[in-house]
C-alpha cells in the first residue's frame, strides 16, 4: 500500500420476605405481621455465627453466610415455605429477631419505636445509626404534613431531626416545607394512602443498603455472586465471541475456537490494484472498500453474511486512500490521496458534494457524530472542519496531523486524534482547550479508537501493537506481539463481541494478549482489517493482492 406461591411458612418464626416487599412497591398493603420477641430486643449471635464451619472444597466459604444468603434468595423467588423451612432446619434465622422488629415497625409507621428498635441491633457505627435515624424521621416528618399536623412535624425537625446534627442541606430543605407546603412533592413527600404505603417499603430498601450486610443481606445477593462467576468465566475464555452464547450453570464455561471467524467465505475480485482501506458501516449492512485504482465500492451484506457490490465510485483522480461512514449510514466519504474529498449518497451511489482546498491536499477524513460537519487532516499539518455544503467553519493550524494520518473523533464530538509527530498523537479537546499527547519510542503507522472511546490500539513500524487507555490519564494497558507488518501501513481494529478482540494480520485476545488465530490467504501485503460491529462471526481484510476477503466462522469436525 502507498502510505503509512405461597401459603404461612411452616416456621412460626415469621419473616419478612422481600417479596411483600416488592408488593407493598407496587401499591398493596403488608397484611402479615412479623412477630418479634419483646424479650429480646437486642440483636443475639446467629446461631452457630462464630464457628469456624465452611463449606466448599477451599475452606473459604462460611456456613452460616452460606445458608442465610440462600434463604434470601429463596424468599426473594418467592419460596417463602422452602425459606422458612431451611432456617428452622439450619438454626440459622436470616434476621434476628430484633431486625424483623425494626423491618415491621417501619412499614406499620411506628417511628419513635423504629428509632429505639434501631439503637438495640447492636451498630458499632455511631455514623450508621444516625443517617439511619435521619431516613426514619424524615418519613415521619412527611407523613405528619400529609395528615396536615404542622406543629407536630415542625417539632420532629426541631427536636429530633435537627438534634442528629447532620446532613444540614437537606434539613433546610424541609424546612421549606413547612414555609410552603407546594414545595414537598418536589422534596419528597405525597399524601396519598398507597403513595404512604410505596414510600415505606422505599425507605425500609434505603434502610437496607445503608445497614452492614451482616444485619440485613442486600437484595439479590446471591445473584450478583453468580453473575459474577459466570461474568468472570466469559471474560477469561478467549474464544468467546458470540451474542447468543447460552451460558449454563452446571458447567464452567468455555468456547471453542469454532467461535472465532478463520475461513474464507469470499474473495471479492472487483478492484484493479492494491486495496488500502476498508469499513463496515454501523449498522453492518455495508461494507466500503478503496482503492489504488483511484476508485471506491460499496458492497451490500445480506442477511446470511453474503457480500455482493452494490456501487462503484469514480471520479477521484489519484488513489482512494481511505473512506468514512456518516452516522446514520446514509452517505459515504472518500478520500483521495493528498487530493478531494467526496461525499457520496449510499441508496444511489450519487457524488453530493466534493470537498476541497484550494493548493492543498486533503489526507484524511471523518464525521461528527451529530452527522452535520465533516473534517478532514490537511498536507500543510492542520485540521478543517466544514458543514454539508462545504462551508469552513473552523480550523487548526499548527503541527496537527501528518501527511498520511489516521483521524478519528471520540463519539460525544469534544475530542479530535490525529497523528502529530510520526512517534506522536494528539488529543485535541475542542471544548476545553486542552491537548494530551501519546509519545512511542517507534514510528507509528496508523491507530484505531474504540467504539466506547476508552482505547486506542497504536500500531508501531516495529510490529508491535500498543493498547492504551485514554479515559482520564494516558496510560499503556499492554502491548501485543504476533503480527508481521511486510511492509507499509497495516491497520488493526477492534472487534468481536464486545470489542474483546483485536484484529490485524492475527486475531489477539484483548485481555490475555495471547494470539488466537493467524489467518493465511492472502498473496499479498494485508492493509487493513473491519470487523463486522453487528455481526461477530464476520469481518473483512483488504490486500495488496488487490483482493477483499470475507471472512466467517470455521466448522471444526
Amino acid at each position: 500500500m502507498g502510505g503509512v406461591e405461597d401459603d404461612e411458612p411452616a416456621s412460626k418464626r415469621m419473616k419478612l420476605a422481600s417479596g411483600e416487599l416488592k408488593s407493598l412497591s407496587n401499591g398493596s398493603s403488608l397484611t402479615k405481621t412479623i412477630v418479634g420477641s419483646s424479650r429480646d430486643l437486642m440483636a443475639r449471635p446467629l446461631q452457630s455465627e462464630g464457628d469456624d464451619d465452611v463449606v466448599g472444597s477451599k475452606g473459604v466459604i462460611k456456613r452460616v453466610e452460606f445458608v442465610r444468603i440462600i434463604a434470601k434468595a429463596l424468599y426473594s423467588l418467592g419460596y417463602k415455605k422452602s425459606s422458612a423451612r431451611l432456617e428452622e432446619e439450619s438454626g440459622i434465622p436470616l434476621h434476628s429477631s430484633a431486625v424483623n422488629l425494626f423491618m415491621q415497625q417501619i412499614l406499620d409507621g411506628n417511628w419513635d419505636e423504629s428509632v429505639a428498635t434501631l439503637h438495640k441491633i447492636g451498630l458499632k457505627d455511631e455514623s450508621i445509626v444516625k443517617s439511619a435515624s435521619f431516613l426514619i424521621l424524615e418519613q415521619k416528618f412527611f407523613e405528619l404534613l400529609d395528615r396536615e399536623k404542622i406543629m407536630d412535624a415542625l417539632k420532629t425537625l426541631r427536636t429530633e431531626i435537627a438534634y442528629l446534627c447532620i446532613n444540614n442541606g437537606r434539613i433546610r430543605e424541609l424546612s421549606s416545607c413547612i414555609v410552603s407546603p407546594s414545595l414537598c412533592a418536589s422534596v419528597g413527600s405525597s399524601n396519598r394512602d398507597d403513595a404512604r404505603m410505596k414510600s415505606r417499603s422505599k425507605l425500609l430498601e434505603e434502610l437496607q443498603k445503608l445497614l452492614p450486610p451482616t444485619v440485613i443481606i442486600p437484595e439479590r445477593r446471591l445473584e450478583y455472586l453468580v453473575e459474577q462467576a459466570l461474568t468472570l468465566q466469559r471474560d477469561a475464555c478467549i474464544f468467546h465471541n458470540s451474542m447468543d452464547k447460552e451460558m449454563s450453570l452446571y458447567t464452567d464455561h468455555h468456547c471453542g475456537r469454532d467461535q472465532i471467524p478463520s475461513r474464507t467465505l469470499q474473495i471479492l475480485e472487483a478492484h484493479s490494484d492494491e486495496v488500502w482501506f476498508l469499513q463496515f458501516s454501523h449498522n453492518g449492512k455495508y461494507l466500503a472498500s478503496s482503492s489504488s485504482d483511484q476508485s471506491a465500492i460499496i458492497w451490500e451484506v445480506d442477511t446470511n453474511g453474503g457480500v455482493s457490490l452494490k456501487h462503484r465510485l469514480s471520479g477521484h483522480q489519484k488513489p482512494v486512500s481511505s473512506v468514512s461512514w456518516s452516522p446514520d449510514d446514509c452517505q459515504l466519504l472518500t478520500c483521495g490521496m493528498e487530493e478531494a474529498i467526496r461525499c457520496w449518497d449510499v441508496s444511489s451511489g450519487e457524488c453530493l458534494h466534493v470537498y476541497d482546498k484550494a493548493g492543498l491536499g486533503l489526507v484524511s477524513c471523518g464525521w461528527f457524530p451529530d452527522g452535520k460537519w465533516i473534517f478532514s487532516g490537511i498536507n500543510d499539518k492542520s485540521i478543517c472542519m466544514w458543514d454539508l455544503d462545504g462551508k469552513e467553519l473552523e480550523c487548526w493550524k499548527g503541527q496537527r496531523t501528518m501527511m498520511i494520518s489516521d483521524l478519528e473523533i471520540t463519539s460525544d464530538g469534544k475530542q479530535i486524534i490525529s497523528m502529530c509527530r510520526e512517534t506522536a498523537i494528539l488529543l485535541h479537546d475542542r471544548e476545553a482547550k486542552i491537548e494530551r499527547v501519546i509519545e512511542e519510542d517507534q514510528t507509528i503507522t496508523s491507530f484505531s479508537l474504540s467504539r466506547d472511546n476508552r482505547f486506542l490500539l497504536v500500531n508501531l513500524l516495529n510490529q508491535e501493537i500498543h493498547l492504551w487507555n485514554i479515559d482520564g490519564s494516558l496510560k499503556l494497558v499492554s502491548k501485543y506481539k504476533g503480527h508481521k507488518r511486510t511492509r507499509f501501513v497495516i491497520r488493526s481494529c477492534f472487534g468481536g463481541l464486545e470489542q474483546a478482540l483485536l484484529l490485524a494480520v492475527v486475531k489477539t485476545h484483548r485481555g490475555s494478549r495471547e494470539v488466537i488465530e493467524a489467518l493465511p490467504g492472502h498473496s499479498g501485503a494485508v492493509n487493513c482489517v473491519s470487523w463486522n460491529p453487528k455481526n461477530p462471526h464476520i469481518l473483512a481484510s483488504a490486500s495488496d493482492d488487490r483482493t477483499v476477503r470475507i471472512w466467517g466462522l470455521n466448522v471444526y469436525k
